[in-house]
């Protein structure tokens, strides 16, 4: 039976490919893998167990859609190929520059991120970041000319280029998208409203311009744990008599109250059940176990939404060059609201062209739009 493992490649990019041999490769070791129509190099990020339980859970594994690892690592790479690597990896920010004149003199709103060549120069990706679906295939024809290989065009979100490019964070770490996170979620201002923090976005958002990440792992032990104190705002009994709840520190333990007289006090959480015990008015028993931080950051759940923009075409070869792939995936991990064109005042209503056979517009033009948008 062969083995499963886990191969990194440029840009935090992984997968899962099957090795053959008995002797498992060494951890980190560089390895020659099967690519898209030709070979790729990359190096072991995960073997044995480890690399089971990773493809059961994270987003660009097999397991979690009933499928199977097809692909396979052909064999160890040498010290000669891993040198020709290091130096393939320094042309690909002359063919990054390159391919952004290209986007300019034609004019496209769009910002190309990175550019990866495949270890055997069969394909270039360029990934890129738009607001909007562009019309590209002009660009596509004219990178083809210039690099004479097949050119994937790859869209994807904010949250993915701070994963593929890296960095340091404001806390002084790397990135949590580059470093553990297993997939990139959603974050909303519900969570830092939770949270109890500052909703002024340049304090909250990351460096990529969004709300920041931790908000959202860190958000279910924030939830767990205020479900052992009372409600801020409540209204309960103690030996002082009634007093209100002002605020909770979850992190201390410690819950602030008010009484009637006006005087404040800082109470631990566990002399203040005892209080509450004793005047037989006990608080609200939690039935659940709160969940702790290494809980929270280590569940994998797998309700991820990738987008798939429609706009995958065959480009025939130019001067010479080889067969040249286009394909445009999204691979942001944000919501986005479905595509609607929208009409004049009244929406469809007293359309002339309504129902017309021949599917066309009620100005005689074509019933779509241009190629590039739909």
């Amino acid at each position: 039976m062969p083995h499963l493992i886990e191969v990194a490649f440029k840009g935090n990019r992984k997968d899962f490919f099957l090795w053959d041999p008995d002797e498992l490769p060494p951890m980190k070791s560089a390895v020659i893998v099967d690519a898209d129509r030709g070979e790729d190099l990359g190096f072991v990020y995960a073997l044995g167990d480890l690399a089971a339980k990773r493809n059961a859970g994270v987003p660009h594994g097999y397991a979690a859609t009933g499928g199977v690892a097809t692909k396979k690592a052909r064999r160890l790479a040498t010290d000669d190929e891993v040198r020709r690597a290091k130096e393939l990896r320094a042309e690909d920010e002359v063919a990054r520059r390159k391919a952004m004149e290209r986007v300019i003199a034609n004019q496209l709103t769009m910002k190309l991120s990175d550019a990866e060549w495949q270890w055997d120069r069969k394909k270039l990706t360029l990934y890129f970041t738009a607001e909007k679906r562009i019309d590209f295939r002009t660009l596509v024809r004219e990178l083809a000319s210039m690099f004479r290989t097949r050119i994937e065009l790859k869209q994807i979100g904010v949250r993915d280029e701070a994963k593929r490019l890296d960095g340091i964070g404001r806390c002084g770490r790397q990135y949590c998208s580059a470093s553990w996170l297993p997939e990139l979620r959603p974050v909303n201002l519900g969570v830092a409203k939770d949270q109890r923090l500052s909703l002024n976005p340049s304090q909250i958002s990351g460096a990529c311009g969004r709300l920041m990440c931790c908000l959202r792992y860190e958000h279910e032990f924030y939830v767990q744990s205020r479900k052992r104190f009372p409600k801020e705002g409540k209204t309960i009994k103690t030996k002082r008599g009634e007093e209100k709840v002002i605020a909770n520190d979850i992190f201390r333990e410690r819950v602030m109250l008010r009484g009637e007289d006006g005087e404040q006090r800082i109470i631990l959480l566990t002399d203040l059940r005892a209080e509450a015990e004793e005047v037989g008015a006990p608080l609200p028993a939690v039935a659940a176990a709160v969940a702790t931080v290494v809980e929270v950051e280590t569940e994998l759940e797998q309700d991820f939404a990738e987008a798939t923009i429609d706009s995958s075409q065959e480009i025939e070869p130019q001067d010479g060059g080889a067969d040249s792939d286009v394909a445009a995936t999204s691979e942001d991990g944000e919501e986005r609201r479905p595509h609607r064109r929208r009409g004049r005042r009244g929406g469809r209503r007293n359309r002339s062209g309504r129902g017309r056979p021949d599917g066309g517009s009620p100005e005689g033009g074509p019933a779509g739009g241009s190629p590039g948008n739909e």
